[in-house]
């Protein structure tokens, strides 16, 4: 729990890529602050979404970006431990549409504090589950 000074209201995800800290706005002046995993250089996204869709234990599909960089990924990978979304995602929308990034947990939790996804946002496993069940379809998320 930190102080937040910001405007935005309770319940809004805000995430500090230069800071990797992801924090989730609170009533009174306060935030829960999250170590996260942002993107690689050249693979960070900035601007506004909304949570779309959560899901527990989500599937993995590399998009047509990624498997083109690296064609040995697989074409999905179902959800469970082994899974690179970790145990829990939110999936971020623009305008209606899936943005195809995502704020999930992970697998390699050594990643936690560096530039090494291919843009979604990654969190250690208790952490994700503790965002998951607080936050909402409909949130607001900005990335800065």
């Amino acid at each position: 729990m930190v102080p937040y000074l910001g405007k935005e209201p309770s319940g809004t995800i805000l995430i500090n890529k230069q800071e990797r800290f992801l924090y989730y706005v609170e009533d009174a002046g306060r935030a829960i602050r999250f170590g996260i995993a942002v993107g690689r250089d050249g693979q960070r996204w900035s601007g506004e979404a909304i949570v779309g869709r959560r899901a527990k234990w989500p599937t993995w599909t590399p998009t047509a970006n990624m498997r083109r960089r690296n064609p040995s990924l697989p074409q999905r990978v179902p959800g469970g431990p082994n899974n690179p979304l970790g145990a829990r995602a939110l999936y971020l929308y623009r305008n209606g549409q899936d943005t195809l990034y995502r704020i999930h947990g992970t697998n390699e939790p050594w990643t936690i504090g560096k530039a090494a996804s291919s843009g979604c946002i990654r969190m250690l496993n208790e952490h994700i589950f503790e965002l998951y069940g607080t936050v909402r379809n409909g949130a607001r998320v900005i990335v800065l």
